[in-house]
């Protein structure tokens, strides 16, 4: 459905996205999954025909963003991180404000309206002024303008950015219900929206593509490892980093230190090392006091710290 070959978008001498590849099947959600700044808005703008790649080819549905760019445009919708909502507009004003765009009249467009306010919930709003609303509505307008002329495909940006928890779950679960009629591309940089919704995940660091597949799989890429969450008294940060860096099997992860001076631990052990028992005798010889020791198997957002750091 979706093919993306050698993308690279350069904006003078910065390159944004750097050769970067991948594919999206015909109604697959997809998780775009990266750090602010990494590339993930810059290449839904060229898959949307936004803006053009520098370097490579996108096709969507066979057909090219660039030579194509009207017949790719009617089969997508695009939801931007900024919702394009005018604020002095009704809601049902603004929804035939987009139906004029894409040329949506007479009964399809009746159709389209009916669609749209039951798939997006706005029957209670539908009267009100685009002002009147809440942020969860506002982004449900939205969603209604992105679907309106029933495209194939759903690029959506940061869909839940601003959105209260239960605001969240109602997006969440609009996005899956989109999803089993539609192919969809959503990103955003917060685990938990990938692995409720996604049945794909890529992940995008510094305009390259750091892993993809799914979340499963990701996980499963550093099954090699575990994960051992500790606090610590009366140790010295400085002194636990240089003893840990001495350490083969043993990969910091992250240390903090607490205001009454313990130290929160979070490290990566390699596969076939059980470092409780030398971390108890480490702590014996230093007059540590262990007040925690948590290990753990890896999560979706352990892969994505480790491929982003």
């Amino acid at each position: 459905m979706i093919e993306v070959l050698g993308v690279t978008k350069s904006y003078g001498s910065n390159d944004a996205v750097k050769d970067i590849s991948f594919s999206v099947k015909q109604g697959e959600i997809l998780g775009f999954l990266g750090p602010n700044g990494a590339g993930k808005t810059t290449t839904m703008k060229m898959i949307t025909c936004y803006m053009p790649p520098t370097l490579g080819s996108i096709t969507v549905d066979g057909l090219d963003v660039v030579n194509d760019s009207m017949a790719v445009r009617k089969k997508i919708g695009y939801l931007p991180e900024s919702t394009p909502l005018y604020d002095e507009m009704g809601v049902r004003d603004y929804l035939n404000f987009i139906a004029d765009v894409r040329k949506i009249n007479g009964d399809s467009r009746k159709r389209a309206f009916d669609r749209v306010i039951h798939v997006c919930g706005l029957s209670q709003v539908i009267h009100k002024d685009i002002h009147e609303l809440s942020k969860g509505f506002r982004q449900r307008v939205g969603f209604a303008q992105a679907i309106l002329h029933d495209p194939e495909i759903l690029i959506l940006d940061e869909p839940t950015t601003g959105l209260d928890p239960n605001q969240i779950i109602e997006i969440r679960n609009l996005i899956r219900q989109l999803g089993e009629s539609k192919t969809v591309i959503f990103s955003t940089h917060i685990m938990q929206e990938v692995q409720a919704t996604s049945d794909r995940v890529l992940i995008i660091d510094q305009g390259i593509i750091a892993a993809q597949g799914t979340a499963e799989e990701l996980k499963a890429s550093i099954a090699g490892q575990m994960h051992l969450e500790l606090v610590l008294r009366n140790a010295d940060k400085s002194e636990f980093i240089a003893i840990v860096n001495d350490l083969a099997t043993v990969e910091l992860d992250d240390i903090k230190l607490q205001k009454n001076g313990d130290l929160d631990v979070s490290l990566n052990i390699n596969a076939g090392t059980d470092f409780r028992e030398q971390m108890f005798d480490l702590a014996v010889s230093k007059q540590w006091k262990i007040l925690e020791s948590s290990p753990s198997s890896f999560t979706l957002e352990d892969v994505f710290r480790k491929l982003t750091n």
